[in-house]
C-alpha cells in the first residue's frame, strides 16, 4: 500500500459519519481518489424504488474531494469545504454500490480545487459531477498532532 492511500485510509477512518456510511477507500494516487459506498437500505431516499437519497451522494462526494487533497499535498493539513457544487446527471441503479472519484487540478497558497464524478460500473456513465474548493489553513500548531496521527494511522 503506497504513503499515499494510507494518509487517505486513515483520514477517512477518522470521520465518525463514513464510518456509520460504511465508506472505504479504493484506491489513491497522485492522479486521484476512489471511494466507495456501498448500497443499503437505511440510505434510500425512495422506499418504492430503492434509489439511494441523494444526500449520501453529496456525502459521498464532499468526503472524496476533501481527502483528495491528501493525494496532491505533500503534508497533510485540514482544508475545509469552501464550496461544493454537485450536479446529478440520474439516479443511481438500486442495489448497487456508488463510488467517487476526485482530484485536485489547482493548487494555490490559500485555495484546492477538485473536480469528480460518483458512478457505479463505468466512470464515463456519473450519475454526478462536482467541484469543490477547499481552504488551505496551512500546517498550524494545533493541527500538526492530528497530521502525524493521521499520516501514521494513530487517529
Amino acid at each position: 500500500m503506497s504513503e499515499i492511500e494510507l494518509r487517505a485510509r486513515n483520514f477517512l477512518s477518522v470521520l465518525r459519519h463514513c464510518q456509520h456510511l460504511q465508506i472505504t477507500v479504493e484506491s489513491a494516487d497522485q492522479s486521484g481518489l476512489v471511494l466507495r459506498l456501498p448500497y443499503s437500505e437505511q440510505i434510500v431516499g425512495n422506499p418504492v424504488t430503492g434509489v439511494i437519497h441523494g444526500g449520501a451522494i453529496t456525502t459521498l462526494m464532499d468526503t472524496c474531494c476533501g481527502i483528495s487533497t491528501v493525494c496532491y499535498l505533500p503534508e497533510f493539513e485540514i482544508c475545509p469545504t469552501l464550496d461544493l457544487r454537485i450536479d446529478y446527471m440520474h439516479p443511481a441503479e438500486p442495489g448497487k454500490p456508488i463510488f467517487g472519484f476526485a482530484e485536485c487540478y489547482r493548487v494555490t497558497p490559500t485555495v484546492i480545487f477538485t473536480r469528480g464524478v460518483a458512478y457505479q460500473d463505468d466512470r464515463e456513465q456519473p450519475i454526478a459531477h462536482v467541484v469543490g474548493t477547499f481552504m488551505r489553513m496551512g500546517k498550524a500548531v494545533d493541527q500538526a498532532e492530528l497530521g502525524k496521527q493521521i499520516d501514521q494511522g494513530e487517529a
